[in-house]
């Protein structure tokens, strides 16, 4: 489209900024952010514009009318299609206008703002016994106006129906600015009555043929026989006819005693034959999988998380609801007796159901990646056949695939008929092969009877191919009835009618890739930081709260509530950045460093985006690439090499902790850092763990005075500061014990090397002497280094890349030694033990000391809950049942290692543990630095800060993070402890 002159721009903007109360932003970055949604596509906005109420939203399209510049109206913009995405003026209706305004629990209806979350509807319901009926698997951040929009379905559409089936009444503004209540009266839209009658017999032959028939314009909800229902014919028109206002829709009440039937068959095709024999039973779900992505759970989550599934290679989840419970277990055994399935398992235990949907769930965000590790992209992302169809279908699809040499992971909802898929379309360079492929699906879909799209709307990516399903006559009917409602063609352009071709405005192939600097080797994304950024199709899950599973990300975004501060934000920015038409400046434009310095760099995104976004990495390597050879922010120098300066302080640590309490000289020293004055500095150990009796007693005793340091009972034969020498050098013998000879040798005790990072070392040595006790205590034998290595931690986080690679360097040439002869190392500070399983190779790629460093560091809780050889033999932990505890993890431990470990100690030890989900906002450097105060008050606020305020009396904080100690202590006043010093204290005395 061409570019609007600047003054008709300038104009714009102006009248917005005059006319609504909410934020009118046009700047680069904002735009930046808003030229994608969920799909493939491209398109940057003029301006967008956040209303804060329904006179904002009036006022917009008022100015849209007055200026002919065209409206796409968006909310959590997880729209696959391309449908949330314009040139003109987007609306953003999910920062203000997103409450619940009512709940009528005797009509079972809801009245909302378009902006809200479906979540927080659900929510709302919940007290009531009911809920929206719907449920697409982004339920967490899509918004009901978005699901209104594309007309969403979700995996219990065969109990529930799809939004049009749910939904009362519209409170819209069409594109001549008529506000109407859309309900069951068409005649409040002139001509309307007389357009339908015109047209019944195409309507009525070519329309709502299937449940999933989701393309198109639904006019079959106006015939005679179907009420003359407005509200639902405006349903799925994606935008581009009327602005929802409000909407008012039906409530269900929650499906009582579900039990889940997994059945397995010998492929995904057969199990898609059996489905119409299956919906005689009246499931409320059938839920199909394939190999392709069980075998990605299974290398993802280990064989243990798929172990539940029946015999095959494909398999259908079943769901079958009711009111009795013996009932409803009659109906699941009849079906499982009718399913022709290899095996059937009808599941009553509810946490069994659980760990089964977690596959289907667990697979749809594995999706993203084709088994051999590419990018898989949307495109023909969910189109859907009758049924009956979808065996032949599954298997002509396989054929085409076949044919275009694409992979992907198929699964989706069998019951309806709907296909969900992912597939590796080249898209880095151009658009050929996607025109091509999409052509002939689509006249695959056609000829099964089916919809090119199941439920999430035509948008840019299907509108095109809409007459490959539909004839001449049902295509003009659409167009009629959009100039019925926007003759202007302002509303949401280029969807459905005169549509846009589907391989302009792709966003992948517009992005350039950046030249390889001594940063990230980016080794999952073929050494490419734009092909890493692109790991973001925008599903949006960053956009939402996950605490409720655990999830941390995104700490920022929950503070703040500004996409700027997103995961997908960010990413966006990057992306334009690659692109360079928008965002010209590279990694110097303030667009990239507005989008990053909200970023706490707590790495959540990697392991809670289901694409692996790790906006951490990208962030630091943007900082390397920006800063590298030039004079760098305050805070780098002094955070950023706060490990080198704890160090030279250290011999002084009681004088410097004194000075330090003195105000003015603090604040010298804060600003000084380019920290914000309201902070403290953390006090320095007075002495070291490096010097300390037990550090110098294990580095320089002999084998039989290293026992005396843990308990008295003779160690090894070796040196207790190098590895010993062992005879079976498999890795069951560098761990087994090896009993005792003829001459009642004593066994020997498995070694460990201990790690003491420059955080336990100087600021917490405490920790390091409590580990060794536990250690100890769980039989082994404690090692340290001989040389002090530290692991570049904080020169990462602030993107002094080649200041890390030296640091690790140091640190494998010291651990390989131990390493090589198999000796685990336990790190102490999760944070520094997850740049060693993670940072390091990323750093040395092509060091296989590296490697063999990543491969055999753990915290100390997977130390003590591995099975033997590597985790202690006959060990219990000590009983923690008197007590109870409130727990931060880690957030670099929840991304990188994983916390289950934890709480499987902390379960062993019967204590009483509440756990905290999210961030304690400090973030090592983050929260200390000047601008950076509020955001991370305000991300403790929601999680560290309400725990602690609400925790039993007598409850005491565990957080194994010094940042998270620190944050506790400052904001709250409250001491953490770290997990080995709670275990070494409830040890029995020596």
């Amino acid at each position: 489209m061409p570019s609007t002159p600047p003054s008709e721009h300038r104009d714009l903007v102006h009248a917005l900024s005059s006319a609504v109360r909410g934020e009118v932003d046009d700047s680069t970055r904002r735009r930046a952010e808003y030229s994608s949604d969920a799909s493939n596509y491209r398109v940057v906005p003029q301006v967008v514009v956040f209303p804060r109420d329904t006179d904002d939203v009036l006022a917009a399209l008022a100015i849209s009318r007055d200026s002919g510049t065209p409206l796409t109206s968006r909310g959590g913009g997880t729209s696959v299609a391309g449908n949330a995405i314009g040139s003109g003026i987007v609306l953003d209706f999910s920062r203000h206008l997103n409450r619940v305004i009512d709940i009528d629990p005797d009509a079972r209806t809801a009245r909302v703002q378009p902006g809200t979350v479906l979540g927080t509807l659900q929510a709302a319901a919940q007290p009531h016994g009911l809920r929206f009926g719907p449920d697409p698997s982004t339920w967490s951040r899509c918004t009901i106006g978005g699901m209104i929009g594309n007309n969403a379905c979700g995996a219990h559409s065969l109990q529930f129906g799809r939004t049009a089936d749910n939904v009362r009444s519209l409170d819209v503004v069409d594109g001549l600015g008529r506000r109407f209540t859309a309900a069951n009266d068409p005649s409040v839209v002139d001509g309307l009555p007389a357009l339908v009658n015109s047209n019944l017999a195409t309507i009525r032959t070519e329309l709502g043929r299937f449940g999933r028939q989701v393309s198109g314009y639904s006019l079959e909800h106006l015939l005679p026989e179907h009420g003359h229902n407005l509200a639902r014919s405006l349903v799925g028109t994606e935008g581009s006819l009327v602005t929802v206002l409000e909407a008012t829709v039906d409530l269900v009440a929650e499906p009582q005693h579900p039990l889940l039937v997994a059945l397995g068959y010998p492929d995904m095709a057969t199990a898609a034959d059996a489905v119409p024999a299956l919906l005689l039973h009246r499931p409320s779900a059938i839920e199909g999988l394939d190999a392709r992505i069980v075998d990605a759970v299974s290398r993802t989550r280990g064989a243990r998380a798929v172990a539940a599934l029946p015999a095959g290679a494909g398999w259908l989840l079943v769901e079958i609801t009711g009111d009795d419970p013996t009932e409803t277990l009659q109906r699941a055994n009849r079906l499982a007796a009718d399913a022709a399935a290899i095996e059937s398992r009808v599941i009553t235990d509810a946490t069994a159901a659980k760990q089964l949907w977690r596959i289907r769930e667990d697979g749809a965000g594995l999706a993203g990646r084709t088994a051999s590790g590419k990018q898989a992209w949307p495109g023909f992302e969910d189109a859907a056949v009758p049924p009956e169809r979808l065996g032949a279908y599954l298997r002509d699809f396989d054929a085409l695939l076949a044919d275009y040499n694409l992979e992907g992971m198929p699964y989706g909802h069998f019951g309806d008929g709907c296909v969900h898929v992912r597939l590796d379309i080249p898209l880095a360079t151009e658009g050929a092969v996607l025109r091509a492929f999409v052509d002939d699906a689509a006249t695959l879909v056609a000829s099964h009877g089916g919809s090119l799209s199941g439920e999430h709307g035509d948008g840019r990516a299907r509108s095109e191919l809409l007459p490959r399903m539909y004839s001449p006559a049902a295509i003009e009917l659409f167009g009629q009835f959009k100039r019925l409602f926007d003759p202007n063609k302002l509303l949401n352009p280029g969807i459905v009618v005169d549509p846009a071709p589907v391989d302009a405005d792709l966003r992948r192939p517009a992005a350039l890739p950046l030249i390889k600097v001594n940063g990230f080797a980016f080794s999952n994304d073929d050494g490419d930081p734009t092909t890493a950024s692109h790991r973001c199709v925008g599903v949006g899950k960053c956009r939402a709260d996950n605490s409720a599973s655990h999830g941390v990300m995104c700490p920022s975004f929950l503070a703040t509530g500004d996409e700027k501060d997103s995961t997908r934000g960010r990413a966006r920015v990057l992306q334009e950045m690659a692109n360079g038409t928008l965002v010209t400046g590279g990694v110097n434009s303030p667009e990239v460093h507005d989008a990053l310095d909200l970023c706490l760099s707590c790495k959540a995104c990697a392991s809670d985006c289901p694409a692996g976004v790790d906006m951490a990495t990208l962030k630091a390597e943007v900082l390397h690439r920006r800063y590298e050879g030039k004079l760098r922010p305050r805070s780098h120098y002094l955070l950023g090499q706060l490990p080198r300066w704890a160090r030279l302080v250290s011999p002084i640590a009681p004088l410097a902790n004194a000075l330090l309490r003195v105000p003015p000289l603090r604040r010298l020293v804060l600003w000084t850092g380019g920290m914000d004055a309201r902070r403290t500095f953390p006090a320095f150990a007075k002495h070291p763990f490096r010097s300390s009796s037990e550090a110098r007693a294990l580095r320089a005793a002999p084998p039989a005075a290293v026992a005396a340091v843990g308990r008295a009972t003779p160690a090894t034969a070796t040196s207790a500061t190098a590895p010993a020498d062992r005879a079976d050098d498999t890795p069951a013998g560098r761990y087994r014990d090896k009993g005792s000879d003829a001459d009642h040798t004593p066994t020997p005790r498995p070694q460990v090397l201990l790690w003491a990072d420059s955080f336990t070392d100087n600021f917490s040595p405490a920790i390091a002497r409590a580990t060794i006790r536990v250690l100890d205590a769980a039989g082994y034998e404690i090692l340290l280094p001989e040389r002090e290595v530290c692991c570049g931690l904080t020169w990462i986080t602030t993107g002094q890349l080649a200041g890390a690679r030296q640091k690790l360097t140091a640190l494998v040439s010291e651990f390989s030694r131990y390493t090589d002869r198999g000796i685990p190392i336990v790190g102490i500070e999760p944070s520094c033990t997850a740049v060693l399983r993670s940072d390091l190779t990323e750093l040395l790629p092509d060091d296989p000391a590296a490697a063999a460093v990543a491969r055999s560091t753990f915290t100390l809780s997977e130390l003590l809950t591995a099975p033997a050889p590597l985790g202690p033999t006959n060990w219990q932990p000590p009983s923690l049942s008197d007590q109870a505890f409130v727990v931060q993890p880690h957030c670099h431990q929840h991304a990188v290692m994983g916390f289950d470990a934890d709480r499987a100690l902390l379960a062993a030890t019967g204590a009483t543990v509440t756990e905290i989900s999210g961030c304690c906002g400090l973030a090592g450097n983050f929260g200390m630095e000047k601008g950076h105060y509020d955001v991370s008050v305000a991300v403790a606020e929601n999680g560290i800060l309400p725990a602690l305020r609400d925790a039993e009396p007598g409850s005491t904080l565990l957080a194994d993070g010094f940042s998270c100690r620190t944050q506790a202590s400052q904001l709250a006043n409250t001491e953490g402890k770290h997990l080995a010093e709670v275990l070494a204290a409830a040890l029995p005395e020596r």
